[in-house]
């Protein structure tokens, strides 16, 4: 038997697909598919560097909100900032940034600043910026340089709406997670102190956390997705929601949640192994809903090996009037890795019932 470069090639091929459809086989269909309505500009290296994406929404002009991307490349900005056409009008100059994370209305000195977080990755500490509503840019407000105790991978924010305290919560891909208290320095700047450790199985990125339900959502990426009291002085026994299976492929990267109320809406994962998003109850015991695909339009294309997500309810105007969900895209047809735009309207109205639309439940407060 002669043994040939193709056929070794060929078999190798063949053992990644088989793996690749085993590893994913038992994910239901979807419940059906969207189309992104604009994209953002690509990043400038060709690597693996867009990664998760926030929306920050104008306080009084919704069509100046903006979108706030993490660039992983070491020689560009960590952050980048694109308006609602997708262009770029703003990078920070800071280092590798992971993650990024939004929280509205933290009073440092007499003014109340929305705060943005990045895990940065070189240095491995935590970014903390302040949004200028007037010229859409970034600004540190860091104390000083907050040296985090983990390699830090993930990141995300948590805002205990009962008592107006911020938080940071950042993690490593050894399943470590540290949750740090953000307070003004009296200074009008933002220093950190650890309060809580948690200890998970495996490799981490994604969380979110609802600032008013108390929850905090890690994804294990390849186990599941897991449930904990927020606050600090919480259990640290967390309950599995979702494994790995007919719902979720591995990885589990991005997670959002959809606020419709102050107890209902959606959470939802990028189930990165068979390139769909899968939504949950956000109340309750967070009941599996469904799961969609973002595909190609005439002249955009479909979403593929997401990392990051986000999902905003609010009325940002035009075609974003119903809200929006930002994904990041891993395989841009057209240049670079970049984020896509998809009208939430849209993917409400793949689901029977609909899923809840209400851009009326105010973010900022």
């Amino acid at each position: 038997m002669i043994i040939t470069y193709r056929s070794i090639l060929f078999f190798s091929i063949f053992i990644m697909f088989a793996f690749q459809c085993e590893k994913n086989h038992n994910t239901l269909p979807p419940n059906g598919s969207v189309s992104a309505i604009f994209e953002t500009e690509p990043v400038e290296d060709s690597d693996d560097t867009a990664d998760d994406p926030c929306v920050w929404v104008h306080p009084t002009d919704p069509s100046l909100s903006v979108i706030i991307g993490t660039d992983k490349d070491e020689n560009a900005p960590g952050l980048r900032v694109y308006d609602l056409t997708g262009a770029q009008i703003y990078a920070t100059s800071n280092e590798k940034a992971n993650n990024v994370d939004i929280r509205y209305g933290m009073q440092l000195g007499v003014e109340n600043s929305d705060i943005v977080t990045a895990g940065l990755r070189v240095s491995n500490t935590l970014g903390i910026y302040k949004v200028d509503p007037d010229n859409r840019s970034l600004s540190s407000v860091s104390a000083r340089q907050i040296t985090l105790g983990i390699e830090v991978y993930g990141s995300c924010m948590y805002k205990e709406s009962t008592t107006n305290t911020f938080y940071a919560i950042v993690n490593d891909k050894e399943g470590n997670v540290e949750q740090y208290r953000l307070f003004d320095n009296g200074s009008g700047l933002v220093d950190a102190e650890l309060v809580r450790t948690l200890k998970l199985p495996g490799q981490l990125e994604g969380c979110v956390a609802d600032d008013i339900l108390g929850h905090l959502y890690i994804g294990e990426e390849e186990h599941g997705i897991w449930k904990y009291e927020a606050a600090p002085g919480g259990s640290d026994n967390g309950v599995l929601i979702d494994s790995i299976g007919p719902h979720l492929a591995a990885d589990v990267e991005g997670l959002t949640l959809y606020y419709s109320g102050e107890s209902t809406g959606y959470l939802i994962a990028s189930s990165q192994g068979d390139d769909t998003y899968v939504i949950y109850s956000r109340e309750g015991q967070n009941n599996f809903i469904g799961r969609f695909s973002v595909v190609d339009s005439e002249t955009i294309d479909g979403t593929s090996g997401t990392d990051g997500i986000d999902v905003c309810n609010m009325n940002l105007g035009g075609q974003l009037s119903n809200g929006v969900f930002v994904v990041q895209d891993d395989v841009n047809d057209n240049g670079n890795q970049n984020f896509k735009v998809i009208s939430w309207d849209n993917i409400a109205s793949l689901f029977s019932p609909p899923l809840t639309i209400n851009s009326e439940w105010d973010l900022r407060n």
